[in-house]
């Protein structure tokens, strides 16, 4: 067989444009990123840094928008200088932004209002304040008071675009009530919503004489993840929990007795009351011990991936089945690597069931797939490699030379990574023809490199030429 003929760009956007992939959106996608993918891996296509800037504080990207000032300043980054979209305005340190995710308008779904079909951004404030604020504008469409009992601090979705958990700080209590021995019965909390229009679900409690020494606990995809200083993780059903243990079931904007106290269930200064509280141990539905707590579940059928146990073991994973904790043939996975930082893997974001595993100088695409002759087993197997090419340090083979005039060569190991990039806290996000690139430096200066896709104007103008000789 002939070489592979490259797809042609401009047919492909004309045959888009007259609608040849209209009867399935799934082409229609995967013909975009067939563009995408031609236009950046071809050898002419370079990436210019087009905007730099810097803060004092932490900097977020999200879909397009970049957040500064704890999110009250927001910039599109879509056009080839970034323009800034709205800025609310000044706060004090206690009603500043704590966290935020954003949110997007479902497909398929009538919604109550005519802005509610525009994207949103969630945000936690510092006073215990949820706000749904308009991404384009920065104008509040909704708020609920949360409570004062605790300080929440975190933002995260339990069902994608659809629930939300809203987690406290822990709860260690006073200095003088440590040292008296005096332990805290309620370790943290959970408050959980659906989103758009807000609807609350409940507040639940994590407290010690149930769960005991708990380090950590979170909601994903229904399951409640109770995490210890032991390694140990347990799951449970948040859903069997709420059927149990709910008091009371409570609606946003309605009146509220409770605890000899009467208000509006949202609102200041009553909040949320927490209306789940375990009394009894909920029924367990999977427990697993891993190195700092690391755990995840993924693949087709459900595996999850931890690290042994041991100290030693970091840097190894183990990939097995949630249904009888069998290890998957080829699932123990280690990257020969020399670097100051570990490498890490996750299972694809996609639900395609894929494993990334990533190092220093390469990132390892693996895939779940089953035993050839035994459809109970599965197997890991390695789909393709991606390669950094690094440069290499043009002084790490000179000689030295002492003072007697002796050379001496030095001996030494090179690492993988790049030992002068380690203080620093890196993102990185590719958003079709733009990178963005945040860091943290470590006097707390954040910094923010925009980067645009362009064709190299040398190469554009020797093919310029060339075809006017033509």
């Amino acid at each position: 067989m002939g070489p592979t003929q490259k797809p042609n760009v401009c047919r492909q956007l004309s045959r888009r444009a007259l609608g040849f992939f209209s009867r399935d959106a799934g082409v229609v996608q995967r013909t975009n990123l067939g563009i995408l993918r031609v236009l950046v891996c071809q050898e002419s296509t370079k990436f210019k840094n087009v905007w730099t800037t810097h803060s004092k504080s932490p900097i977020a990207y999200e879909r397009g928008r970049i957040y500064f000032d704890n999110y009250r300043c927001c910039v599109s980054s879509v056009a080839s200088e970034p323009r800034k979209l709205y800025e609310m305005p000044k706060c004090s340190k206690s009603e500043k932004i704590e966290d935020a995710l954003l949110w997007e308008c479902p497909v398929g779904e009538i919604l109550p209002n005519s802005s509610d079909y525009k994207s949103s951004l969630i945000a936690l404030t510092a006073h215990n304040w949820l706000f749904r604020i308009s991404a384009t504008t920065g104008k509040v469409l909704e708020k609920i008071y949360l409570a004062s009992y605790c300080k929440f601090r975190y933002l995260s979705w339990d069902t994608p675009q659809e629930v939300i958990a809203v987690k406290s700080a822990q709860n260690k209590g006073s200095v003088l009530a440590r040292q008296a021995g005096i332990q805290q019965p309620v370790l943290l909390y959970l408050a959980v919503f659906h989103v758009l229009p807000f609807s609350l679900i409940g507040i639940l409690e994590i407290n010690k004489k149930i769960f005991g020494n708990v380090t950590d606990a979170t909601l994903s995809h229904g399951i409640l993840i109770v995490m210890y200083s032991s390694g140990l993780v347990r799951l449970y059903s948040f859903q069997a929990i709420t059927e149990q243990f709910m008091q009371q079931k409570l609606d946003l904007g309605c009146a509220c007795r409770w605890g000899g106290t009467a208000g509006t269930v949202g609102e200041a200064p009553f909040g949320i009351p927490c209306n789940i509280k375990i009394t009894d141990t909920p029924p367990l539905l999977f427990e697993v011990s891993s190195l700092e707590n690391a755990f995840q579940i993924g693949g087709h059928p459900w595996h999850y991936i931890i690290t042994p146990n041991k100290k030693k073991q970091k840097g190894v994973f183990h990939i097995c089945a949630l249904k009888d904790n069998s290890l998957a043939k080829n699932g123990i996975q280690e990257m020969e690597c020399c670097s100051l930082e570990s490498d890490w893997i996750y299972f694809h974001p996609d639900a395609s069931g894929r494993i990334i595993h990533v190092g220093p100088n390469q990132v390892k695409v693996l895939k779940l797939n089953e035993v050839e002759n035994n459809s109970a087993q599965h197997q890991i197997s390695e789909d393709f490699v991606i390669l950094a090419n690094r440069e290499k340090n043009k002084n790490e083979n000179l000689p030295t030379v002492t003072a007697s005039g002796r050379v001496v060569k030095k001996n030494f190991n090179l690492l993988d990574d790049d030992p002068e990039q380690e203080t620093y806290s890196h993102e990185v996000y590719f958003d079709r023809d733009l990178v963005l690139h945040i860091e943290q430096k470590p006097s707390r200066v954040f910094s923010c490199y925009v980067y645009q896709m362009v064709c190299d104007p040398g190469e554009e103008e020797t093919t310029n030429r060339s075809c006017e000789k033509e």
